[in-house]
């Protein structure tokens, strides 16, 4: 089987409708399957589901695995050589699909290969960044990067230097849709479930490039995203998930690398409190 697309939902049954009729209207080429992990079945129809989308294998869960093992079991009922992330939140374009799988397919030490994602409105969004090391943080958080967008030092957190229309390696490309092959999943090893909502993919980025293989871009490949639909809808602990799920990085794959990782704990730390803030005052 060429590819195997794996769907973590949570309460979001409409956006994934759309998804999964996208996947109808323009699949990938060759044999495929879809899987779709459920992490709430209270709020999921899955007689209706499986009645309109019967090819789709659907696995309810009886409580919130979280993005990590939600796709780790996924993953461990899928076939393909390929393996394909989708968040509900997206929707395939024409051609999209084969795009990514034919540039793993051309680029045997790519790791992930990630779409350009389009925004409601037509817009490109700002998709990928580089690894949070504590000065890039700290320069975001004094607003640096919109006074200097196209500096390679004041926006390499967010990469506001980059327009995200060329195909290029990054760092950490958001995972709401990634291409993946079989044997790096394999090889590199699943989502890690202590980050169970945010960071897991920063996480698997970094072990992967860590690992020898490449992480990539490519703008030719376009999917549809609303965006972050999940974690608003999650209300303000997703700021605490946030500013933990950072820490948890820092002292699993950064401890030892920088002697600044005090301040980017304490930038997110304080970041988290803010934001909070402001959410509590409404």
């Amino acid at each position: 089987m060429r590819c195997s697309m794996l769907i973590v939902n949570w309460r979001s049954s409409a956006l994934l409708r759309k998804l999964l009729e996208s996947i109808q209207q323009h699949p990938p080429s060759g044999e495929y399957e879809v899987i779709v992990v459920d992490n709430d079945a209270g709020h999921f129809e899955a007689a209706s589901f499986q009645q309109d989308f019967p090819a789709v294998r659907f696995f309810a869960q009886s409580e919130n695995l979280g993005f990590a093992r939600g796709n780790n079991v996924a993953f461990s009922h899928s076939r393909g050589d390929y393996i394909v992330l989708l968040n509900p939140d997206t929707q395939v374009t024409p051609g999209a699909l084969d795009t990514l799988l034919d540039f793993l397919m051309n680029h045997p030490c790519a790791a992930i290969a990630a779409p350009q994602l389009i925004l409601p409105g037509g817009a490109v969004q700002s998709s990928c960044r580089e690894f949070p090391w504590p000065l890039s943080l700290l320069w975001a958080a004094l607003k640096l990067p919109r006074l200097f967008p196209k500096s390679r030092i004041f926006g390499a957190y967010r990469m506001t230097y980059f327009d995200h229309l060329h195909t290029r390696q990054v760092d950490q490309p958001m995972a709401s849709c990634w291409a993946v092959p079989r044997a790096a999943w394999e090889i590199i090893g699943g989502f890690d479930e202590a980050f169970p909502i945010l960071f897991n993919d920063v996480d698997w980025a970094w072990r992967a490039r860590e690992a020898g293989w490449e992480v990539w871009f490519v703008a030719e490949a376009k999917v549809a995203h609303v965006g972050g639909h999940s974690t608003q809808s999650a209300g303000a602990w997703i700021l605490r998930e946030s500013h933990l799920g950072l820490v948890k990085f820092y002292n699993k794959d950064l401890k030892g690398r920088s002697s600044l990782l005090w301040l980017g704990k304490a930038i997110s730390w304080v970041n988290w409190k803010m934001r909070t803030a402001r959410a509590q005052r409404g």
